[in-house]
């Protein structure tokens, strides 16, 4: 910073171009560093949202089945009625893969594809897998685990 004498006398202080050009740069540095993590953060916050509406769903499945002596419903949607279990199925959104979805993919009747999308529900008593739930994509999260895993 320089200081110089202006014409009453008095003196004046400021910063020279070269100072303000140095500033500049190294907040573009700071920002080109600092932008991609934004990136990385709003999807493990999408990850991390999906993964908790995940447990949210197999808890209320867990109660449901509890509370009717060793049945799971037909369809996930029974969960909400009256907001007894659930006031309404979450959504699942494995960031960059698929859209946020509430939709429910039945195992059991064969209305899911091999990466749908939403939730995966096994409605079949038949099935070893019974009553489970899944996020139906095949994709790896930013840890590189599979989203079907979960």
């Amino acid at each position: 910073m320089k200081s110089r004498m202006n014409k009453s006398g008095s003196s004046a202080s400021g910063f020279t171009l070269i100072e303000l050009m140095i500033v500049v740069a190294i907040i573009g540095i700071l920002a080109a560093v600092a932008i991609p993590k934004f990136g990385t953060l709003i999807r493990q916050s999408q990850e991390g949202a999906t993964k908790g509406n995940l447990a949210g769903l197999r808890s209320a499945l867990s109660i449901y089945y509890g509370d009717l002596e060793g049945v799971y419903p037909s369809q996930m949607v029974s969960l909400t009625v009256n907001g007894k279990y659930m006031s309404q199925i979450p959504a699942s959104n494995p960031a960059n893969y698929h859209p946020a979805s509430i939709g429910e993919n039945d195992q059991a009747t064969g209305s899911w594809s091999v990466d749908p999308g939403g939730w995966v529900y096994d409605n079949n008593s038949a099935d070893a897998n019974y009553g489970t739930v899944w996020v139906g994509c095949t994709h790896t999260d930013t840890k590189g685990s599979v989203w079907t895993l979960y």
